[in-house]
């Protein structure tokens, strides 16, 4: 795993663990015994972690979710996954880089798991389009899913992406046409589906591998129509308004599931995602094998009237009286 780096509302914590790595460097270097200092100043670490991530804003939680050492869809096919193939390209333009996708093993079963995937550095990310996809990306995920379903296996889709790329050629070769196809061939999948928010959830471009049967969400990801960003220069003519924005917008897991939107928070380790990427990949595979085993054993018809059943109530509303 790559070394952590800091946020801003990280600096106490940053501060504290530098202390614990000089206090270690000191004791090898001299052979002392600091373990009464150590474990003094790891305690004060853990009820850092605790309170300041306890209490985040949903602007600090964006924050979280974009973490340049957030564990991306890759690491957890290596980390909760096993026995990983992955499969390449869209059978009509090229493969795109930013969604990858094979098959897999979760405890012991093939699945097909696709997901947007982003870069660690500038070259990785100009390779991945920084996990915003291309048309022909929709249409590999679409030919996955398809694959899965002729052989009666199960789908678990990784979200992580700011949106589908919005460029001149993406729109040429029919983005919006690839989207629309991926909402509508998933909502009609005779296949058990699961779909993670792992990061951000942006717009069409993470909708397009979201129509589950189950929908859940690390507990500091986001997933929104727009970014806080986009929504604060639209709403209040500045990027600056990002903070009220993302208040307003209702993004955080905690909000989506009050309003229904997805099912299941999976919880991150105190500090985050970034923070351990092993105790996020074991929450994560246990979550998708308990809802993978509710769903399974359910008939076809079944699958599928609930899942029409469970989006056509979204956005329900009733007139006070």
């Amino acid at each position: 795993m790559a070394t952590v780096a800091h946020l801003d509302f990280e600096r106490a914590i940053a501060e504290v663990e530098e202390q614990i790595g000089n206090l270690r460097d000191m004791a090898r270097e001299r052979g002392l015994d600091v373990s009464s200092e150590l474990r003094s100043l790891e305690r004060k670490l853990h009820g850092l972690k605790q309170d300041t991530f306890r209490n985040l804003s949903p602007i600090e939680r964006v924050q979280v979710a974009r973490h340049p050492r957030r564990p991306y869809t890759l690491d957890y096919l290596q980390l909760a996954f096993t026995d990983f193939v992955e499969l390449h390209g869209d059978r009509q333009f090229r493969d795109d880089a930013s969604i990858v996708g094979g098959w897999a093993r979760l405890e012991g079963e093939s699945v097909m798991v696709i997901g947007q995937q982003k870069g660690r550095d500038m070259k990785e990310n100009l390779n991945r389009n920084f996990g915003m996809p291309h048309p022909e990306g929709y249409r590999k995920a679409l030919r996955l899913m398809k694959l899965a379903e002729k052989f009666k296996r199960p789908l678990v889709t990784l979200i992580d992406t700011p949106g589908a790329y919005p460029g001149i050629g993406a729109e040429e070769r029919g983005q919006g046409e690839a989207i629309a196809r991926n909402l509508r061939e998933m909502a009609a999948l005779t296949i058990p589906s699961v779909a993670v928010i792992i990061g951000e959830g942006g717009s069409g471009g993470a909708l397009a591998l979201g129509v589950a049967d189950r929908v859940l969400m690390l507990e500091n990801g986001i997933y929104s129509v727009i970014s806080p960003e986009g929504c604060a220069a639209i709403l209040w003519k500045s990027g600056n308004e990002r903070e009220k924005a993302a208040t307003a917008m209702k993004i955080t897991a905690e909000d989506l599931k009050g309003l229904g939107v997805i099912d299941d928070i999976v919880p991150e380790p105190t500090g985050g995602a970034h923070s351990d990427w092993e105790e996020t990949a074991g929450a994560l595979r246990d979550a998708l094998v308990r809802h993978l085993g509710e769903l399974t054993p359910l008939p076809v018809e079944e699958l599928r009237r609930r899942r029409w059943a469970k989006y056509m109530a979204m956005g329900e509303w009733r007139t006070a009286r």
